[in-house]
């Protein structure tokens, strides 16, 4: 059996015997893409966040939430090859599991990112082909779907209570983008807090509030029109602006669809 040397988004190397056969995985997005791989008997832990596929949140043991990941019930698993995330897992906790077990980070910012993570899964869990074909799928998908220029000016809603906005360097950014959509906080990193009163003075033209994290409804849709009456209002499918795993192989149409959905 060959062994497996990959690189990290971070710069750390994972040193692997052969593929991966006891995998716990910390990101929901790289779950669902672990399971799409043909994965199956070889994941052994997940999040509760971990909601695709569906039975998986029935036969896999969850060993946490991405915040707060149980590291004793992980190394309890013995397994071969943890997956992370930068940005949805903590630095100590990592660290910690680290300790006893391989850890492999991605940090995924843009379709590019996104499509060298599952080449890479590919390569620790021995399913390089199947990866590979993936990738090359969302790319074909979304060079179809061809190039959108940016003119609405949007905020892309993650929270409220304080209401949180997608900044510019992330992964939703990229595909709001690719939707046609300005975002008002391009200029702002991450998550930035914000206000109704802010969004009205920056002229925002459409507000999309996002399924997750937190989960926006109707109630929350009337509350932003009130406050900004001459402003669009959308509920979007979180999943498809944020996932960065094999659910980008929708994301494509989805998100065209909403570029030429039209206003109002």
């Amino acid at each position: 059996m060959e062994a497996i040397r990959e690189k990290d988004a971070l710069g750390c190397e994972v040193n692997l015997s052969g593929p991966a056969r006891r995998i716990v995985s910390l990101v929901p997005s790289q779950t669902e893409l672990l399971h799409d791989l043909g994965l199956d008997a070889e994941v052994v832990g997940i999040t509760r966040f971990c909601v695709h596929p569906p039975h998986w949140r029935r036969t896999k043991t969850r060993i946490g939430g991405t915040k707060d990941v149980r590291v004793e019930r992980i190394c309890s698993l013995a397994p071969d090859l943890v997956i992370a995330n930068r940005e949805e897992n903590v630095k100590e906790q990592v660290e910690a599991i680290r300790s006893f077990c391989p850890v492999w980070t991605s940090d995924v910012n843009d379709l590019a990112d996104a499509t060298e993570m599952i080449r890479s899964v590919g390569r620790l869990t021995g399913r390089e082909a199947a990866a590979g074909s993936m990738a090359q799928s969302i790319i074909d998908a979304f060079a179809a779907s061809g190039s959108v220029e940016e003119s609405i000016r949007t905020a892309y809603l993650i929270w409220r209570d304080p209401w949180m906005a997608a900044g510019g360097d992330t992964f939703i950014h990229d595909m709001m983008r690719r939707c046609g959509f300005s975002n008002v906080f391009a200029d702002r990193p991450r998550y930035p807090v914000t206000t109704l009163s802010e969004l009205s003075q920056a002229g925002v033209e459409l507000v999309l509030l996002s399924s997750e994290p937190y989960p926006f409804r109707e109630r929350d849709l009337e509350a932003v029109r009130r406050a900004l009456p001459r402003t669009e209002v959308r509920l979007v499918d979180g999943e498809m602006f944020s996932w960065y795993g094999s659910r980008l192989r929708e994301s494509a149409r989805y998100l065209m669809g909403m570029s030429v959905s039209g206003r109002g």
